[in-house]
């Protein structure tokens, strides 16, 4: 016999799941949680997930927002820049920002799926049902599980449903198949390996307090801290071609490679071919779904809707704001169709526009940061921030540290400061090495008052 209807459903306890869940318990409704993996708190290992992840300014809002900061706080390790490590010269750090509160944050994504799910279990109206797998659901909202354990088949009426099941989510797939909606997923030509330095003498054995990038141009590698010592670094090549996953058939290919390309890293990691061949290699895209939602029955959302590359560090960050919104349409009076719609009018302008920047920031970690022209404009943007600090905010200052400014206001904002510093670049400058008249003038007449 099927359990009583849930005033709402979840398919997926990765991370927005848990998170949406606590936010609508807490505005009374009865949540009932599935999950396909076993119960993390029971010390089961994450299965093919990233490591660690980047917490910046939206997701921390997001959880200050759940009350959860304090939990979440010791997970987290500040990251003050980017350390590039380029060939034949000594790394170099790039600050993310020029305020002391301008950081982003490596933390574990197990521990904090485990901090998200520790406080579900505290909120007296939710259920969480682990071991149960999502077979698909309908456009009418029932749900189709397995239950790991037995085997037993449950179909289920489960709406009003919301999918956080992630990339590969199985709801959007069957709501695929029956034409309820379309999607497609545009794959990245470039692949990713994950890789673990460990620690020296118990302590990191790089700066700490930094994401670490060696930008090779078509490819590069990165590294985040974490809290046991270790880093993990992360290689994305090409899926084929000369310098690509595909020319690393053999241990001596790999060896070769980091040899040539990094031997910093090479010489930090003893067992770097047995790691090499036992890591799985891992596919990039983003996910482009229409529409999010069925009616007053499903909705997809955070990656189950709009995945996207890495390359930001805001998959979790933009998952997370969506919990957000749809936590705010609960608090209005309004039905689930219409809540599902105003959600997917809002926040469908921003993963479109956080989708772009997270790809256009592939090119600008693995090789922009090495042109002189990009890093004079980078200084010159900065400058400009000091001096008009209500109207110019690069860009990516805007993504990390501005959950105020929606990304597509940071998207077409970049572009016209964009414009403003290539004007500049191209102008006489005047004695403090900026032509300040025309800076000026552009920026009062193109960039109104944040805000505003």
């Amino acid at each position: 016999m099927s359990p009583p209807r849930a005033d709402l459903s979840i398919v997926g306890a990765g991370l927005a799941g848990p998170l949406l869940a606590i936010l609508c318990a807490r505005r009374g409704l009865a949540v009932r949680l599935y999950e396909r993996r076993s119960d993390p708190r029971a010390g089961a290992a994450p299965e093919g997930r990233s490591i660690n992840l980047a917490l910046a300014a939206r997701g921390i809002a997001a959880l200050e927002r759940a009350g959860l900061m304090a939990q979440v706080r010791p997970l987290m390790i500040p990251m003050r820049g980017r350390m590039l490590h380029e060939r034949h010269r000594a790394p170099v750090l790039v600050p993310y920002g020029q305020r002391p509160h301008e950081l982003i944050y490596s933390v574990s994504r197990a521990a904090l799926n485990r901090v998200l799910i520790e406080e579900a279990a505290r909120q007296g109206r939710l259920e969480l049902n682990f071991g149960h797998s999502c077979l698909g659901a309908t456009r009418e909202g029932q749900l189709e599980l397995r239950d790991e354990r037995s085997g037993e088949l449950t179909r289920l009426d489960a709406a009003p449903l919301v999918a956080t099941d992630g990339a590969g989510s199985a709801v959007r797939t069957s709501l695929v198949d029956c034409g309820a909606v379309s999607a497609r997923e545009e794959v990245l030509d470039h692949d990713y390996r994950e890789l673990t330095i460990p620690a020296r003498a118990g302590k990191h054995a790089l700066e700490m307090n930094a994401l670490h990038v060696w930008p090779r141009s078509d490819f590069m590698l990165i590294a985040l801290p974490n809290t046991d010592g270790t880093f993990t670094a992360t290689l994305f090549l090409p899926r084929t071609g000369g310098v690509s996953f595909q020319s690393l058939a053999t241990s001596q290919a790999v060896s070769a490679l980091f040899e040539r390309e990094f031997p910093d890293v090479q010489a930090l990691l003893p067992d770097l071919t047995a790691q090499f061949a036992a890591h799985p290699q891992g596919r990039l895209g983003t996910v482009h779904a229409a529409p999010w939602h069925v009616g007053a029955e499903v909705l997809l959302l955070g990656d189950a809707a709009h995945a996207i590359v890495p390359f930001h560090g805001q998959g979790m960050n933009a998952a997370f704001e969506d919990c957000v919104a749809l936590d705010a349409l609960v608090a209005q009076p309004l039905g689930w169709a219409e809540r599902f719609a105003r959600f997917e009018a809002e926040r469908r302008p921003q993963a479109q526009a956080i989708a772009r920047m997270a790809i256009e920031n592939y090119a600008e970690m693995r090789e922009h940061v090495r042109d002189p022209r990009f890093l004079r404009q980078r200084a010159l943007a900065l400058e400009l921030e000091q001096r008009f600090p209500e109207r110019f905010i690069p860009r990516y200052s805007m993504v990390m540290f501005h959950p105020e400014i929606p990304y597509a206001e940071a998207l077409r904002r970049g572009a016209v400061q964009q414009e403003i510093l290539e004007a500049l670049a191209d102008s006489a400058p005047g004695p403090s090495g900026i032509d300040e008249p025309l800076a000026a003038r552009l920026i009062r007449e193109r960039l109104p008052l944040i805000g505003r």
